[in-house]
């Protein structure tokens, strides 16, 4: 009796093993949804890099805009799915800075990483009829004067809004600058149009304008030069000592999505990371392809979140 119950118990097993694999092959059974937080490049990243996708899975990556809420709208919508791999975001340190400003009531472990997709690096840019060619220069020209900046970013709380205050406390200007939000992707109309003395934003919305001569970029957040920019410094370079800043997008799922399903997801991005079309994008929209595997995502999210904590509780936006 007892050896048939073990025998009857190792087939069950056996039996669940398969399914488990054969649902693994299976999978996509029915198009994935892609949800997309935010507009502008982010957009366009996270468009293409479903269609790429779309070409290595027998179902297609369908993007989704749900924006709103510093990404918040987005990742309450994802988390409230089921953990099938049929719900994932295009997700970025947004989902720290979300938790930590209070936006959402989970944090990162909420979601199960899928693959680092690519970092971007915030840029600051002025109009080019200011002269400045330098952040040190913009910020010793202003405490010669006492004049306030105005200053943009796409929204308190935000990326871009974290970056500003950091730059602002590199070069001595937290006191004597004015931060004016701004609607997103408004950025070069707002400095064009004289209401804003300087943006920090994603660089693919100033390069036109950099290029044509209207707008400068005075220089980009990271610790060293961008290849697909290599002429334009590190703000390190250009008087910001100790600015190393970074965004990361990727992907992820709910907590709890079965890891064979997430290595099938997996291997797709990077196909579509490692294409000729996504590679030449990189170059047109000012972001870096930068694959890492949901292992190593992971620890660099965890890592990330600990860095925006500090950060956002240094600088009093932390609600946590």
């Amino acid at each position: 009796m007892t050896v048939r119950l073990k025998t009857a118990l190792i087939g069950a097993v056996a039996a669940t093993a398969l399914v488990t694999s054969a649902s693994a092959q299976d999978f996509p059974k029915k198009p994935v949804e892609m949800t997309i937080l935010f507009g502008s490049t982010a957009q366009t990243i996270g468009q293409l890099l479903a269609d790429l996708m779309s070409k290595n899975l027998p179902e297609p990556v369908v993007p989704v805009m749900r924006s709103g809420g510093g990404g918040s709208v987005g990742y309450q919508y994802v988390h409230s799915t089921d953990p099938d791999g049929y719900n994932i975001v295009w997700n970025s340190n947004s989902i720290s800075t979300s938790f930590h400003g209070g936006k959402i009531d989970f944090d990162y472990t909420a979601f199960t990483p899928i693959a680092k997709i690519s970092t971007e690096v915030p840029a600051i840019a002025v109009r080019a009829d200011t002269g400045w060619e330098t952040i040190g220069q913009m910020a010793e020209e202003l405490k010669a004067s006492g004049k306030k900046l105005k200053i943009g970013a796409s929204g308190n709380g935000s990326f871009t809004h974290l970056t500003t205050e950091a730059l602002l406390a590199a070069v001595g200007l937290s006191d004597q600058a004015v931060n004016v939000p701004y609607d997103q992707g408004r950025a070069p109309v707002e400095l064009l149009a004289g209401r804003l003395d300087a943006a920090v934003q994603w660089p693919g919305q100033f390069i036109s304008h950099h290029k044509a001569g209207t707008l400068r970029i005075l220089c980009l957040t990271s610790a060293e030069r961008v290849a697909s920019m290599p002429d334009i410094p590190t703000c390190a370079e250009s008087g910001a000592e100790g600015v190393d800043i970074e965004m990361w997008r990727g992907l992820a799922a709910p907590a709890g999505t079965p890891e064979d399903v997430v290595m099938v997801l997996q291997d797709a991005a990077e196909k579509a990371v490692a294409s000729e079309e996504f590679q030449k994008a990189s170059q047109t929209l000012g972001f870096e392809p930068a694959f890492s595997d949901h292992t190593a995502f992971g620890e660099l999210i965890a890592r990330d979140d600990d860095t925006l904590a500090k950060l956002m509780a240094d600088i009093g936006l932390k609600a946590q």
